[in-house]
């Protein structure tokens, strides 16, 4: 009996021992990941990097670091390495399972970083969701909308899903429609409006700046005011133009189209 005593205290001591030293080695590697990863991202190699690229090695090599902190835990408590990768090739029907929409977002944080459909900084539409690519990271990226929320999307998702880049290009095609009375001489709603256009700051006065009829009904003609704009001014000058239009309009006496009202009798 005191010799079965003395065993359980020696395993138990055994354990405790371990365990202390497997919660100093994670407390202290998470304080050295932190320092390293600070001392990794200050390198100049990294910081001539595109912002998406140097976000994206940042946030890799972070998760190898904590991998590598994670074995290490394992071989200090005393975790033959055979008998996990044992355990983990035995159940690797359920692992993968589990790690599969992990393992797509992975797949889509890579393919993100190889054809580049967006770069951080940019503004976007994907996965219904819109804003400016805040972060790109292994598993999700991260937006920021107008009105300054974040959203987080899965990188799998967005890899299966349309992607419009607002400012993929150097310019912007504004597209403005009005309404006017059907008896409107149309070359003077055309005149007012390109005079509008010209007068608002931020158009392109260099690229095309044009009004023409598009369409109508029995009581509007529909006309369709366009300019090119700076993508990142888009939402700001487009909301001007609209408003110098509407004011210009009513200063040349060109009326809205009549409302037709019909009664039942």
């Amino acid at each position: 009996m005191p010799e079965f005593i003395q065993s359980l205290m020696d395993v138990c001591v055994d354990a405790g021992s371990k365990l202390i030293l497997a919660l100093i080695v994670w407390f202290a590697g998470k304080w050295l990941i932190g320092r390293v990863m600070s001392i990794f991202s200050k390198l100049k190699a990294v910081e001539t990097m595109d912002a998406t690229v140097s976000a994206f090695v940042i946030s890799v090599m972070r998760g190898a670091l904590y991998v590598l902190l994670a074995v290490s835990i394992i071989g200090i408590m005393g975790v033959p390495m055979a008998s996990v990768i044992a355990v983990i090739a035995s159940s690797g029907v359920a692992v993968g399972l589990a790690l599969q929409g992990a393992l797509s977002n992975l797949a889509g944080g890579i393919m993100l970083m190889v054809f580049r459909p967006f770069s951080v900084g940019d503004y976007i539409g994907a996965a219904g969701a819109e804003g400016s690519v805040r972060e790109i990271t292994m598993f999700y990226t991260k937006l920021c909308t107008a009105d300054n929320i974040d959203i987080t999307i899965p990188n799998g998702s967005l890899m299966n899903a349309n992607i419009i880049n607002y400012t993929g290009e150097p310019m912007r095609r504004m597209d403005i429609r009005f309404s006017v009375a059907k008896d409107t001489d149309i070359e003077q709603v055309k005149a007012v409006i390109v005079g509008a256009l010209k007068a608002t700051d931020g158009i392109l006065k260099d690229q095309e700046i044009s009004a023409c009829c598009v369409g109508g009904t029995n009581e509007a003609m529909e006309i369709n005011a366009r300019g090119y704009i700076v993508p990142a001014m888009f939402a700001g000058v487009s909301a001007q133009a609209t408003e110098n239009i509407t004011k210009a309009l009513g200063a040349a006496g060109i009326k809205a189209p009549a409302m037709r009202v019909i009664a039942d009798k």
